[in-house]
């Protein structure tokens, strides 16, 4: 039953994630460390993320935008190994609060970039990169930052979805790698991973007819939502393991 609980989550993530870009690890990732635990839960979340990734690309393949996927990639890769070695020192109730304030805290920071309408050459790229990248080998997902990134330099729709999709695979492949080199991956989390990437893949593929029909606005204040419960239940599950 806990599988078909993530799987549910992981379908829907993956659905939504496949409309605004971003969403699916902030669903999903408070589902995996309620069932499997916060040590398990990023890594695990790495390789579905991957999966998630991979599937956007494949369903917007024609629109990446592969300049700005390098300038994003180059940075970012390294950093999520410098930040999945952090992470992994760190103990799981400080994993957990980290978690759970690092979403809550995304809320004002993601309106706070949108609201002053930034332009971003392939400079801003390259070190938002640095800082998300670092950020994400800690935390399961940075999509509310990582999305004015790309919006900035210009990209919209297909080419946003395919492009972030793109830089953000590299990130994950180089979080994975580093957890392997760090032992912390082992087969049975490389399942699990695979097994929650699946329903990722799945959703993001659902998603495609829904893109040029919604409304924008409707799914930023819907992630709020999400980034809030998220939030909330993260810091909830620390406060428990403390107790």
């Amino acid at each position: 039953m806990d599988y078909v609980f993530v799987l549910a989550v992981g379908l829907a993530a993956g659905t939504l994630g496949g409309i605004v870009g971003f969403g699916s690890s902030i669903m999903l990732m408070p589902v995996l460390v309620l069932v499997f635990g916060p040590r398990q839960a990023v890594p695990i979340m790495a390789i579905a993320a991957i999966l998630a990734n991979l599937s956007r690309i494949l369903v917007w393949w024609k629109e990446v935008d592969w300049r700005a996927c390098a300038a994003f990639s180059v940075t970012a890769a390294p950093a999520a190994v410098l930040g999945a070695a952090t992470l992994l020192a760190l103990p799981p109730r400080l994993v957990e609060a980290a978690l759970g304030g690092f979403f809550i805290a995304m809320i004002p920071l993601r309106r706070w970039l949108a609201a002053r309408d930034l332009r971003f050459g392939l400079g801003h790229v390259a070190v938002g990169g640095a800082v998300i990248g670092y950020v994400t080998g800690i935390v399961a997902s940075t999509g509310p930052i990582t999305v004015p990134i790309f919006l900035a330099y210009g990209l919209v729709k297909g080419a946003f979805l395919a492009t972030e999709a793109a830089g953000s695979l590299a990130m994950y492949l180089a979080k994975a790698a580093a957890f392997r080199t760090f032992g912390a991956l082992p087969a049975d989390i490389v399942l699990k991973g695979l097994i929650s990437g699946s329903s990722l893949m799945a959703g993001a593929l659902i998603a495609k007819r829904f893109v040029l029909k919604l409304e924008p606005e409707r799914f930023r204040l819907l992630m709020d939502l999400l980034l809030l419960v998220s939030g909330i239940t993260m810091l909830w599950t620390a406060l428990i393991s403390a107790a």
